[in-house]
Parts: C-alpha cells; sequence; structure tokens
C-alpha cells in the first residue's frame, strides 16, 4: 500500500514540474549542468522537464510494482554475461 501512496507522489510531483516549468524557472532559477550541456534546445526548461518525467516514469513503475525488474534489466545491460 506504500508503494501506490509513494508512486502517487512521485507522479504528482513530476506532473507539476513539467506543467509549471517557467514557474520553477523564476522562482528557482537556471541550472548550470543543462544550461551548459543543452544550452542550444533549451537549457534548463529541458532539465526540469526531463526530471518531471523521471519522476513520473518512477512513480509508474513504483505503482505498477516493476521497479526490482527495471533495475534488474538496467543492471544486465552494464554486466558482462557469461
Amino acid at each position: 500500500m506504500t508503494r501506490i501512496f509513494w508512486g502517487l507522489i512521485a507522479i504528482i510531483a513530476g506532473y507539476f514540474i513539467v506543467r509549471k516549468t517557467e514557474w520553477l524557472m523564476n522562482n528557482l532559477g537556471r541550472m548550470q549542468f543543462f544550461e551548459s550541456k543543452l544550452s542550444t534546445m533549451g537549457g534548463s526548461r529541458v532539465g526540469y522537464k526531463l526530471i518531471g518525467l523521471g519522476l513520473l516514469f518512477i512513480g509508474i513503475l513504483m505503482i505498477t510494482n516493476l521497479t526490482d525488474g527495471f533495475v534488474e534489466w538496467l543492471a544486465s545491460l552494464f554486466m558482462p554475461r557469461n
């Protein structure tokens, strides 16, 4: 039950980060990392949206109880096969 609660919190937070990107830019300022890496594509705005989409994805994984499978798959990409 707690995974559903935390998953919903992550989805709601991700939604508001994606939806209110301009408000975040005005109140929190620019992110230097994204400005240097993505300056031609929107910089901090794209960074805020990527963070929000990441939270949405994590929230969906938490609600559907697929976090373990996703982490195992992600780790298998970096582990050598025998």
